[in-house]
Parts: C-alpha cells; structure tokens; sequence
C-alpha cells in the first residue's frame, strides 16, 4: 500500500509508553516503508548503550534514507531528526496514559528494544513524570518552527488508532 499521503519520511515522537513503536509498527504495515526503531539502534543486548558520538553517526546515515519511519524520543536529536522528516506524529499522551504503558510491556518480548523488562523501571517512571514539563514544550516549539512539515498530534490511543485503521480502508 502506498504512503497514504503523509510523506516518505517519517518520525514517530512521544513519551515512553505512549506506544511509539507499536504504532510505527503499524504504520509500516500499511506503508511499506522501512521503519527504523532507535531504540535498537541505542541499546546493546546487556543494556549498555553505544556512544553518542556512534548514535549520532549512524543517526546522520539514517537520516540520508530516501524513505523511512523513525520512531524514538531521544530529545537530543529532535532537531536533526525535525530538519530531515517530512511528516511529524506526536502521540501526546497523559502521564496515566503513558504510565500504563510501561506498565503494560513488563514480561513481554518486544522487537523494538533487545530485551525483556520484567520490571517497571524507575528511570522511566522519572521520564514519564517530568515529559509534559521537559519534552512536551520543546517538540511544540519545533512544530512552529517548521510549519511545512506535516504534522499530526493525536491525544488519544483511540484516535491514533482510528487514523491507522482509516489507513487501512
């Protein structure tokens, strides 16, 4: 299926919890574009990370891809990631949303991050927390900065999801 109209570029932003790979998962079903999660590209199996010099290299070719579907926070290189996209979705969830979301991914495997959580971790619980006071403002004030790219802001799971399903149709 094609892109849908939304672009070729594409990044997925939000809070931990908010279900960003699982909808850019989603997305790449119904786009066929290649989907690129960060997260596995961050994390080593033991649960170091690479550097950041090494992210942001293999960041920047990334970025050079003629298509893609990016998903990942990472506050630091929004925006690099801004200038490259064509197409923002930011899943602006609440705090309970987005708490019941790392909740809900504890014992269970994902393919976005190279392990299992078999439990809440407090950092997320941190990052949960403060979101709405430290990202939430700077990823609006990137939206007006680049007023050309398309941009989508869904407040709900369920509207993330009817948008998806009318992707589908």
């Amino acid at each position: 299926m094609k892109s849908a109209g939304i672009g070729e570029k594409i990044i997925v932003l939000g809070c931990s919890g908010s279900g960003k790979s699982t909808f850019a998962k989603r997305l790449h079903a119904c786009t066929g574009l290649p989907l690129i999660h960060l997260d596995n590209i961050w994390w080593k199996p033991d649960r170091t990370h690479i550097s950041r010099d090494e992210f942001d290299q293999q960041l920047a070719v990334l970025l050079q891809g003629e298509k893609w579907i990016m998903d990942g926070d990472y506050s630091r290189t929004y925006e690099v990631r801004f200038r490259a996209c064509d197409t923002i979705i930011f899943l602006d969830y609440s705090e309970e949303e987005c708490m019941n979301g790392i909740i809900d991914r504890v014992g269970k495997s994902r393919t976005d991050i190279p392990w299992v959580e078999h439990q809440v971790d407090p950092e997320l619980v941190e990052l949960v927390r403060n979101y709405n006071r430290d990202n939430r403002p700077i990823l609006y004030s990137l939206i007006d900065k680049y007023p050309e790219k398309q941009t989508l802001i869904f407040k709900t799971r369920s509207q993330a999801d009817d948008w998806l399903e009318s992707r589908n149709a």
